[in-house]
């Protein structure tokens, strides 16, 4: 168990650290904070751009930093031989891989969620469809440079890593700022508690497709991975449209039925035009949601643990 923890902490600090990480979670920030301004003079629908947008970003761009932190974790270690010097010690190949799966998932759960407090400062700045609040606008982006600044001082006063100092400085003072603006600000015309349930779901999207990338990253390189975890995406996007209808084969049907089993549904996950529209989000919704990402993050490990059981490393033919 211990060598699990170890794991699991190790992979985490190990995407943290990794520079995509915090360009990905940099890049992201900006945008959001910048919705508000794109989508002015939209005749009322400011809101619904702002947080149809900033979800967006979240889920995409966690997404990404989801494939890009098992690719660098996973492939590169197998590449250089970093795991056959890892299994050559009293570590099993399970536990390996359900400790990389954890780390990573901790660390987009991290993106993610530094992510949804952006957006919620973002709807905050989103006053009317005229005019923004210049002065929580320019606090943002203030922090973000902060941020910046922390890990750069952090980097040559320590030597420690920029990009983990910088995340975890956006990640303590984006959340502080969100609650500042919960607190402290009128509520805009949306109900902030269905854009929370919202954006929890992007949260287990995020983790569900990590999972995925730990999955693909035992055996692809992170170009192919990418690649892969990109037409999974998609297709899983269209799912229901492709996959969820009956034909006049029995057997068409079953394959149709397995298919749609096994690709994720992210339509599930998307709920950016209830919140638009203040359609309330059941808690069950969200349960039921937070179900399906435990069963679907479960098997996917399963299957990890399967396709790595045998794999050989670096000329490796233990079991």
């Amino acid at each position: 168990m211990f060598n699990f923890f170890k794991i699991t902490s190790n992979t985490f600090k190990e995407s943290v650290r990794e520079p995509i990480f915090f360009l990905m979670l940099f890049a992201a920030l900006v945008l959001i904070g910048h919705y508000p301004s794109a989508a002015l003079f939209v005749f009322s629908e400011q809101l619904k751009l702002v947080v149809d947008s900033s979800m967006a970003t979240s889920l995409i761009f966690g997404l990404v930093a989801g494939v890009l932190c098992a690719s660098h974790t996973v492939a590169r270690e197998m590449r250089n031989g970093t795991v056959l010097l890892l299994l050559s010690k009293p570590v099993y190949r399970w536990t390996f891989v359900l400790g990389k799966i954890i780390g990573i998932a901790l660390a987009v759960t991290l993106f993610a969620a530094v992510c949804n407090f952006a957006a919620v400062i973002s709807v905050y700045v989103a006053t009317d469809q005229f005019r923004m609040d210049m002065g929580i606008y320019y606090i943002y982006l203030a922090l973000l440079a902060a941020g910046c600044v922390v890990g750069m001082v952090a980097n040559f006063w320590k030597g420690s890593s920029f990009s983990e100092i910088a995340s975890y400085a956006l990640t303590l003072l984006v959340p502080v700022f969100a609650v500042y603006c919960l607190m402290a600000k009128p509520e805009p015309t949306l109900a902030l508690a269905d854009l929370g349930k919202a954006l929890i779901l992007i949260n287990f999207a995020v983790i569900a497709m990590s999972t995925l990338a730990v999955v693909f990253a035992t055996r692809l390189d992170i170009v192919a991975n990418l690649c892969v975890c990109s037409v999974v995406f998609f297709l899983g996007l269209i799912s229901s449209y492709l996959f969820q209808r009956q034909t006049d084969s029995d057997a068409l049907n079953l394959v149709f039925g397995a298919l749609y089993a096994i690709l994720p549904n992210w339509q599930y996950f998307w709920l950016a035009d209830a919140v638009a529209v203040n359609r309330p989000i059941p808690d069950s919704y969200v349960i039921n949601a937070a179900i399906y990402m435990v069963i679907y993050v479960s098997v996917c490990s399963m299957w990890a643990v399967a396709i790595f059981q045998n794999k050989e490393i670096a000329g490796d033919s233990r079991v």
